[in-house]
């Protein structure tokens, strides 16, 4: 994370904020592996907002909820793991077949 070396060593002379800094700065350093790299992620185009998940999940109620429809909870898992083949579009559809 290159970001991390670039922090404002202005902070450092804060006498007050100091302990702070470095407690953020260790924070940094010992959790860089899991913090995301949104640049990449944008770079990629991966979506990296919830909306779409929002979206989908909202879509995916809708269709469950049809008026008259009855669901069996072992049917919806099924049907989900459906949506999820045909929308990951890695051949899982053939599974289903």
């Amino acid at each position: 994370m290159g970001t991390l070396r670039q922090l404002p060593s202005e902070f450092d002379d804060c006498k007050a904020k100091q302990k702070r800094v470095s407690n953020f700065r260790n924070y940094l350093y010992h959790h860089q592996s899991r913090i995301p790299d949104y640049s990449l992620y944008q770079l990629l185009s991966i979506p990296i907002g919830s909306g779409a998940v929002e979206s989908l999940i909202k879509r995916i109620n809708q269709r469950l909820k049809i008026t008259g429809a009855q669901w069996k909870s072992e049917n919806v898992s099924q049907m989900l793991k459906l949506r999820c083949a045909y929308l990951n579009s890695h051949g899982l559809m053939r599974n289903y077949a």
